[in-house]
Order: structure tokens, then sequence, then C-alpha cells
């Protein structure tokens, strides 16, 4: 799901700007089905439940990356960052281009733990949840300054995002982000031993998508450029530099 849905999100935001409304609203009826869907299973212990609940969260988390990588969800500063500025001044003007999205995504993890709430099948909303703290912590990492940005397939139309994003081999919040995430994929692996049913499915759901987290993680500062992986997928092969998707971070 995580290397087809991707696959997906950048073939539909390399096309031409005409199909982007079209696209858009057809992702959101899907995530609008999700959403129902995740409701409706919330009552459900088992594994299938567990399955459903995870594809929901992933379908509404991928109507929401398309959003932002087609330009209609993002903030409201839509210009490179000003020449010169460092510190607090650097940061919220980082801030302001991606600020209407990370609300966004806060307010649907808030309202699928709502969907949720006093039932056993608590999937959608913790891997939505994950799916956000690992894109943050993606998103702070790349702001503070990381190796390798591997900026092969961001849209050209969000490429003054580029210019927000640090160049240095590492940063402080690095190695903090990276262990956070090991002892999530730990603590997850754990659970899932120690429990049956529908709650292991999801631990170990959790296990697989962490994991996947960490390895992204770690194409940040590796020499390797993991954006080649998705250049096939796109419908134009577009030339333009851009910066890195992140889709799960």
């Amino acid at each position: 799901m995580w290397f087809v849905g991707t696959a997906a999100v950048v073939w539909l935001d390399s096309r031409a700007h005409a199909t982007f409304r079209t696209s858009f609203r057809l992702a959101g009826l899907a995530a609008l089905a999700a959403t129902v869907a995740v409701w409706w299973v919330a009552g459900d212990a088992s594994a299938g439940g567990a399955y459903v609940s995870f594809a929901a969260a992933i379908v509404i988390w991928g109507w929401h990356e398309m959003g932002f990588l087609m330009g209609f969800v993002a903030g409201p500063r839509r210009a490179p960052c000003p020449p010169g500025i460092t510190g607090m001044a650097r940061f919220r003007a980082a801030t302001g281009t991606v600020i209407h999205h990370e609300l966004a995504l806060a307010a649907t993890v808030l309202v699928l733990f709502a969907l949720c709430w006093g039932q056993p099948n608590q999937t959608a909303p913790l891997t939505f949840a994950l799916l956000f703290v690992l894109r943050l912590s993606a998103k702070i990492n790349l702001f503070l300054g990381v190796a390798n940005l591997s900026d092969e397939i961001f849209p050209a139309h969000l490429a003054y995002l580029k210019s927000y994003f640090g160049k240095r081999p590492i940063n402080v919040w690095y190695p903090v982000s990276v262990a956070l995430g090991v002892a999530q994929v730990i603590w997850a692996w754990h659970f899932a031993q120690a429990s049956a049913g529908g709650a292991a499915i999801t631990a170990m759901l959790l296990v697989g998508l962490g994991a996947l987290g960490v390895v992204e993680h770690l194409f940040l500062v590796l020499p390797l450029r993991d954006g080649k992986m998705w250049v096939w997928a796109s419908a134009t092969k577009p030339k333009t530099t851009a910066v890195r998707t992140a889709t799960l971070d």
C-alpha cells in the first residue's frame, strides 16, 4: 500500500494542472467513503477490522497528500524564503508555507479518534497519527538541514519550498527522531507479541509503518537518492528541480 499509494499520488500530481481538481474531488469521495468505513468497523476487533481500518487511514492520508502536492491546501505563504533571514523569522516564514496542511492533518487525527472513541478498533486513528508524526519529524529535519534532499519528483509549482530547507550533514533533531522511531517500532513489536486478534494485527501494521518511516529518515543522510524510486511513476518525467516529498514522513 505504501509503494503503490505513493506511486499513484506521484502519477496524479505529475499530470496536467487541468486534471488536479477532478483528481482531488474523486480522491475526496474515496476519503469520505474511507471515513465512513472507519466508523463502520470501529467496533470490529477482528483481524479483518484492523486491515479495513488501516487501508481506510491510508486512503484518507493519500487524499491529504494530494491536497498538499497539488497546491490546494498548503499555507498562506507561497513564495521563496526571503534572503538573509535566520532563527525564528525563518521558522515563521517556513511555517507559513505549510501550516494549513498541518492543521488539516491534526484535525483529521482528532476526527478519527472521535469516531473510534471507546471502541475496540483503534487502527485508523493510530495509523493516521503515526503518519502525521513521521511526516512532521521529516519536515523538521529538512528545515534544520540534512545531507540528502532527494528532490527528483517534487512538483515544480511547489519548488519554492526548497528555499526553506537546510543543507548540512546532520542536525540536532535527527538522532533524536531516529531513536524515537526505533523505540516506537520496538514497543509496537512487543505489544503485538503480547496481544491477539485485531490488536496484534494493528500493532504489527504499526511496526511495518514505523520501520518504513525510520528507513525514510535514514535516506535523509545516506548518499542514496530514494526519490528515484518514484521517477518511473511520473506521468511527465519532469526535468525541473524539486524537493523531497516524504509522503510517509
